[in-house]
């Protein structure tokens, strides 16, 4: 059995979902309600635009001032105050405005024209000019902001430990007898503050707030890393999937979408729900960013004393500035976990950074049957596999959208379409047949006040189907599946070329139920929940930096080398045979050590902390 989810920021698109024939018959007919009519629109307004993966809004004009990030030759005595200045006042003598000033890399951030870099280049103290490269987030490039796809349902009853936490067994360590309630005693991840360098998060999301300690945001410098652009319209909730991960909470959940049978009330569990959380928000609403913002969010982190820090962002080039930092962090007892990339499908070895520096745990994903994500990157350098297809966690509140349906107090479940607005309408329910032309509702007693079209699939394109009804005055629309086959995947797409009202799909056995309604008053919406399905190894390295906080906090004492062996050392070794013919018992590029898992490590925490 399969379900459609939603994929997070970066996530799949909906070229895969279905969409009816376009042979239908021409509509020539006027419409009845002419003030309906839907009207084709490049972007719906206040629509999300497409995420890049090279935005243009960072590629500046070759005669404009570029961001960049310049290195100095280190020299006895430039810690100095005095010399410090001096090294800014040459910097901003040469026409640069000045973002960050990092001494202790013997770097910093400004913007040069060219004109200003090729004469600064002249100066015997500046090793290098390179520019302030693009990151970006690392799930899958989506072409709506809420695509839809289909995963594997697990056979499990509803509980706060999904499918992911299950499979990495992390349940196992603070609710082994799986009661729902954190076992006395159990290690949860306390004392161990990971530190989320992204899009920023909800931090007043019900499973995120209690475990928040702090945030800085560098995309509009203050301390206030909530996922928001100039509008304060939110964002992808990049960040806020990936931290709740990690640290969200038991029984501390928010509205869940009521569709789906094999979610919890509750809501969700993180990893490690007893860890502290650091946010840094480097990333925009699109899930871009510049090096100079990750370097000081880095540094920052550090100098709120977290031990780990999760990066599920990146650039396919190296960056010298940003390895020397990682080294600082690293030297500095630091653990980074960064995610592999997810262009695997095209270049497998193709190393993405920081992921592929050698001080940081570089993550791929894998499927709930354990079996390689093609998207994901390897390499020699990818340390470890966690679950990153279809993972559910926290959303910014209120933005991930889900079907109601209510016809004659009773709550049927549905499915809502991509595209349709966060709107609810309650109005008599009538038959519109196929929905194929302007006149197919007038069987019924229709008026352009309003009511709820019912349409049956087939013949013509759901979009058409809309627009048609709409004309007729149909102010919100449910579609009937016709094929049993296809119940479990009713990925239905009108596109986001037009307005459209609330539109929602029902299976075969629920069409019939609701022809039994014609006449009577429904009410048909698109609601907002707290969580959502995400894909891509942005999505599987929250996993991997979860397991490391519980290993830490099992034993303290540690080092970060420590925990690093330890991960791999008990990981579960995987093989996989389909597609991925490099696999092999042992360490390999497609998964590294194997699949994260907790409970090993943990244990293996414990006794090293009885016989140190």
């Amino acid at each position: 059995m399969r379900r459609l989810v939603l994929l997070g920021l970066l996530g799949l698109g909906v070229n895969g979902c279905a969409v009816e024939p376009t042979d239908g018959p021409e509509q020539q007919e006027k419409p009845l309600c002419p003030e309906l009519v839907i009207s084709d629109l490049s972007r719906s307004p206040g629509q999300q635009l497409p995420v890049s993966t090279a935005s243009s809004a960072l590629r500046p004009a070759s005669t404009a001032a570029q961001p960049v990030l310049v290195r100095f030759r280190s020299k006895a005595g430039m810690r100095s105050a005095t010399a410090l200045r001096q090294r800014e006042d040459k910097l901003r003598q040469a026409g640069g405005r000045l973002k960050y000033h990092w001494p202790s890399l013997d770097a910093a951030a400004l913007s040069l024209t060219p004109e200003a870099q090729a004469r600064l280049a002249q100066d015997p103290d500046v090793l290098s000019i390179t520019p302030d490269r693009p990151v970006h987030a690392l799930g899958l490039p989506p072409s709506v902001p809420a695509a839809l796809a289909a995963v594997p349902e697990t056979p499990a009853a509803p509980s706060e430990s999904t499918w992911a936490v299950r499979m990495t067994g992390a349940n196992e360590v603070w609710d082994a007898d799986g009661d729902g309630v954190f076992d006395s005693g159990a290690v949860t991840g306390s004392g161990i503050t990971v530190c989320v360098i992204d899009s920023g998060i909800d931090r007043n999301h019900p499973e995120l707030k209690v475990t928040y300690a702090g945030g800085k945001d560098f995309i509009d410098d203050d301390d206030n890393p909530e996922d928001k652009d100039a509008s304060g319209a939110w964002g992808g909730g990049h960040g806020t999937h990936v931290a709740g991960t990690i640290v969200a909470q038991l029984g501390s959940g928010g509205q869940v979408d009521p569709n789906d049978a094999t979610l919890s009330s509750n809501g969700m569990v993180g990893m490690a729900p007893g860890a502290r959380l650091l946010v840094a928000r480097v990333l925009d609403e699109r899930g871009d960013g510049r090096t100079s913002d990750v370097i000081a969010a880095l540094e920052w982190c550090g100098e709120m004393k977290a031990n780990i820090v999760s990066l599920s962002l990146g650039s396919s080039t190296p960056d010298e500035t940003e390895e020397k930092i990682f080294q600082e962090l690293w030297d500095a007892n630091i653990l980074a976990v960064a995610a592999s990339g997810n262009s695997g499908d095209l270049s497998p070895y193709t190393p993405m950074y920081p992921a592929a520096y050698s001080t940081v745990i570089a993550v791929g994903a894998v499927k709930p049957d354990m079996k390689h994500a093609s998207y994901s990157q390897g390499g020699e350098h990818l340390s470890l596999v966690a679950p990153g297809t279809g993972v559910y966690s926290t959303y910014p509140r209120g933005n991930s959208p889900f079907a109601n349906l209510v016809a004659d107090g009773t709550f049927y479940k549905s499915r809502s379409l991509d595209y349709v607005p966060f709107e609810e309408y309650e109005g008599t329910l009538v038959d519109c047949g196929l929905g194929a032309s302007m006149r197919s509702c007038l069987g019924a007693s229709v008026a352009c006040s309003g009511f709820v079209a019912y349409v049956d699939r087939g013949d013509i394109r759901f979009n058409e189907k809309v627009k048609n009804v709409r004309s007729q005055g149909a102010r919100a629309v449910i579609i009937g599946n016709n094929d049993p086959a296809d119940d479990d995947e009713l990925g239905f797409t009108l596109g986001n070329s037009a307005e459209w009202p609330p539109v929602t799909a029902v299976t075969t056995t629920t069409a019939q139920l609701l022809r039994g309604q014609f006449g009577k008053t429904v009410r048909v919406g698109i609601r907002g929940g707290d969580y959502a399905y995400s894909t891509g190894t942005s999505m599987a390295t929250p996993h991997v930096a979860g397991v490391a906080a519980l290993v830490w906090s099992a034993n303290p004492n540690l080092k970060n080398s420590d925990v690093r062996r330890i991960l791999e050392s008990t990981a579960k070794d995987l093989v996989d045979a389909e597609g991925s013919p490099d696999s092999a018992v042992g360490k390999d590029p497609v998964f590294g050590y194997g699949l994260v898992q907790a409970l090993p490590a943990v244990e293996q925490a414990l006794r090293e902390a009885q016989n140190p």
